[in-house]
């Protein structure tokens, strides 16, 4: 009999469909929880972060409404890895405070899910029971980059080459989502995960 949620993260590369899948898994009884979301909440001008961040970057990131304008922070710490480790070091702590906060209030019979883009960087994944990763090709992901973010391929390779490469990631993953398919393939392989992780819940 378990005494708490099965907890499970969720994470990939760029574009690989995280999203899609936390949505399927959602509405197949999943409570799921964007630690992206919260990571929002925590540097709103109440939020755990706030301080912390605009004393270390300045007051050039904010908007004239006190707000701290993310697309300024991203340019903060964009190619420069020391900056990027500091604001991680000052966001992180508190969107984990939170993630802990909404597992606790969740009863044993409930598959918990947290989708984070770097789960596995942080060493985050070792709260979690089980560990489901997405997939696709490179070129695919570069495509879809630029398809949703109207962005260039020069700024998705950019970012590709910043993040830990997927064949890296397969090695700590329970569950592999390949998306590369189509919208019904990659449903079907969320559905045999989904009944997989109801097995492991009971």
């Amino acid at each position: 009999m378990r005494t708490r949620a099965l907890r499970v993260g969720l994470t990939g590369g760029l574009a690989t469909g995280k999203t899609h899948v936390a949505r399927l898994l959602a509405s197949l009884g999943c409570r799921v929880l964007s630690a992206d979301q919260v990571g929002h909440e925590v540097l709103l001008p109440d939020g755990e972060a706030y301080q912390n961040v605009v004393g270390e970057f300045g007051p050039g990131i904010l908007d004239p409404d006190g707000s701290i304008n993310r697309r300024r922070l991203a340019a903060e710490v964009f190619d420069r890895p020391d900056r990027l480790e500091k604001l991680n070091s000052l966001v992180h702590p508190p969107v984990i405070q939170r993630e802990e906060a909404w597992l606790a209030g969740l009863g044993p019979e409930d598959i918990a899910v947290v989708e984070a883009a770097i789960l596995i960087e942080t060493g985050s994944f070792r709260r979690f029971d089980r560990l489901i990763l997405t997939v696709c090709p490179p070129e695919m992901q570069i495509q879809r980059y630029i398809d949703r973010s109207r962005g260039t391929e020069a700024e998705a390779r950019a970012r590709l080459a910043r993040q830990m490469s997927l064949d890296e990631k397969r090695r700590y993953a329970h569950f592999l989502i390949d998306t590369s398919g189509s919208r019904e393939d990659t449903d079907r392989q969320v559905r045999e995960v989904f009944q997989q992780l109801q097995q492991a819940a009971v």
